[in-house]
């Protein structure tokens, strides 16, 4: 079979034949629908710092994806052929104490689909057990494969208290736009946003920012002074930009905080500490998803609130256009692009 691969310690990806991989004990076999391509594909593909210094090629990439089982290992109890179920990225070690105490997502012994093992981007992939997550019915399939994706903007927003508060997100990536759909969907007061492309800020104020601001091309730092004299109370930094990370610190206001999930290129060599400290924030940076605490708020939010994040998806298209896709997110004219296996 067909699957999209990082082969070599260069810019690019490209459409290998691989073996259709065989299930094994402890794992399911799903066939696999969708995928949705996350800015750490761009990463790998853009062959950046963060990725040449953790990639190993060749490696098969993708780890957000959903699909229907087709065949389960050994010992497999909680999923049966025929479930369909989205992925969850990070591969635990079920006996690892981190992850009996909830912190899977940080645990060292925790592997990353895509990343440090060959991931889901193939019209067939075998993943643990515990790793394919049924998803209800009335979940969009397109949405369904973003899951993993979207859990990551869901652990960001509730990170801190959200209803009736002035929230900040910097940066309108997919997992941006997320966030604002989450924090409107959550009661926040006010939601800012930040963004330089045209494109996602047309698409931030279809998914409910309040105002969205171009640091291109307005002083952001003077409008959000003016705006918020006090500071917002929260700040979601997501655009992995060193300016932005400054404009969180300066815009929070005392007491408040700031959750960074944006992935930065390069290793920064400046952060203004003093400034975290007297204003006493907590900065707390997010990876992942809490297993499995984010994907019940995830169920909760798509099922019971009314969670609509289907603007996000701007693009479908069949997953040998791979190389089309990663040239459009580069010119920041997409949301999210889903890919049909």
């Amino acid at each position: 079979m067909k699957a999209i691969a990082k082969v070599r310690a260069e810019r690019g990806l490209e459409l290998i034949d691989v073996v259709e991989p065989s299930v094994r004990p402890g794992h399911v076999k799903l066939r696999v629908e969708h995928g949705s391509v996350c800015g750490t594909d761009l990463h790998i593909y853009q062959w950046d710092g963060w990725a040449s210094g953790r990639i190993k090629p060749p490696r098969v990439i993708g780890h957000e994806f959903c699909g229907t089982v087709v065949e389960v290992g050994e010992g497999v109890e909680r999923v049966r052929v025929g479930d369909f179920v989205a992925s969850e990225s990070h591969i635990v070690d079920p006996c690892d104490p981190d992850y009996l105490a909830g912190l899977g997502h940080v645990a060292a012994s925790t592997v990353i689909l895509g990343v440090d093992v060959d991931g889901g981007f193939a019209p067939y992939a075998v993943v643990p057990e515990l790793n394919a997550r049924p998803t209800p019915s009335v979940v969009p399939k397109n949405v369904a494969s973003m899951q993993d994706a979207l859990g990551n903007a869901v652990h960001t927003v509730m990170d801190g208290p959200v209803e009736g508060r002035r929230i900040l997100v910097t940066g309108m990536g997919p997992i941006g736009l997320f966030a604002v759909a989450i924090c409107k969907c959550l009661g926040a007061e006010k939601v800012y946003a930040t963004e330089v492309s045209p494109y996602r800020i047309e698409l931030a104020e279809r998914l409910g920012a309040d105002l969205v601001l171009n640091p291109a091309k307005e002083d952001v730092y003077a409008v959000l002074e003016r705006l918020e004299p006090k500071g917002v109370d929260g700040t979601l930094e997501m655009s992995g930009k060193p300016s932005a990370l400054d404009l969180a610190i300066e815009a929070t206001r005392p007491g408040g905080r700031i959750s960074l999930l944006g992935l930065f290129a390069d290793v920064l060599k400046s952060v203004d500490f003093n400034r975290i400290v007297f204003k006493g924030l907590r900065v707390q940076g997010i990876v992942g998803r809490k297993m499995w605490e984010t994907w019940d708020q995830m169920a909760w939010l798509l099922t019971e609130k009314g969670l609509d994040v289907t603007p996000v998806v701007t693009h479908e298209m069949p997953y040998t256009e791979f190389g089309h896709a990663m040239e459009t997110l580069e010119r920041g004219e997409a949301g999210k692009i889903v890919l049909s296996f």
